[in-house]
């Protein structure tokens, strides 16, 4: 019985059916709470980022990346999916790494709700990268396809703007160690051609199948798509992922943190945005 339930649950994920719907306004109530927000020095406007955990909730790494941004001068928005839904509770977060909650398609209505909130701020211009590891790019992934297609991403009631507005102030996606296997379904409608992407893969990574990754970045640019693909030697899934719980197979290596951290560097520079 346990298995068939199971089972219905990832069909019922694959199909794209959330439990819980939320307007666009409940959506921001639920996450605006838990959400943090950096921004440099001075008073703006500036361009901005917005980070996407992996499938345990925000860790360091989310930090860490959120800092970098800036320190060259973009505002950064660390979104927490878990804390709201109650997922950092008992390890709930194992139910989303498992495929059994938060999928990235429904988690894909949050960063909608997050890009409107930035655009209503006074102090942000329209730039916006993106930048989501592991769930996260799986979930930046499903955003784009969600947009470009219109399809209102499951468990939210609407878009929070028009989803070709909310796709204008996207101006790169930077997607460390994504999940692209069966149930990422981003492929699924044509990208827009001038949005830049770059997915960062480690190649001996035991979480999510770099192959999946490299035929989905084909399958993409067949539709139209900029993506790049870089593999990091050596590494391992969230390589640049200090905390961890305990039993975890996360190896975090400093040194190809500082590589990926040159391959983000260069990408964002030859797309003429800052870090």
């Amino acid at each position: 019985m346990i298995v068939l339930l199971l089972g219905l649950n990832t069909f019922r994920h694959a199909v794209g059916v959330a439990t819980i719907d939320d307007t666009p306004k409940r959506r921001e109530e639920r996450l605006s709470s838990h959400w943090r927000i950096l921004r440099p020095e001075g008073s703006g406007p500036f361009p901005a980022s917005v980070l996407l955990s992996g499938c345990d909730g925000v860790r360091d790494n989310m930090t860490y990346w959120a800092e970098k941004f800036v320190a060259s001068g973009r505002m950064a928005l660390i979104v927490d999916s878990h804390t709201p839904r109650g997922l950092d509770q008992l390890e709930s977060w194992r139910l989303v790494c498992a495929g059994q909650a938060l999928p990235g398609a429904e988690r894909a209505g949050d960063l909608a709700v997050a890009l409107q909130t930035l655009a209503e701020m006074e102090d942000v211009t329209d730039d916006v990268v993106v930048l989501g590891a592991s769930h996260g790019g799986w979930t930046a992934m499903e955003f784009v396809s969600h947009a470009s297609s219109g399809t209102i991403p499951p468990g939210l009631t609407a878009w929070p703007a028009p989803p070709e507005i909310l796709l204008e102030k996207l101006t790169a996606l930077v997607l460390l160690y994504p999940y692209c296997g069966l149930l990422n379904g981003a492929d699924k409608a044509d990208w827009p051609s001038g949005l830049p992407a770059l997915m960062v893969l480690a190649e001996k990574d035991n979480i999510v199948d770099v192959d999946d990754c490299l035929a989905m970045a084909d399958s993409l640019r067949r539709g139209g798509a900029s993506i790049e693909t870089e593999i990091l030697i050596g590494a391992g899934h969230g390589f640049d992922q200090r905390d961890k719980s305990p039993l975890s197979s996360l190896n975090f290596d400093s040194a190809q943190r500082d590589e990926s951290e040159m391959l983000v560097e260069t990408f964002l520079w030859k797309t003429n945005r800052k870090m």
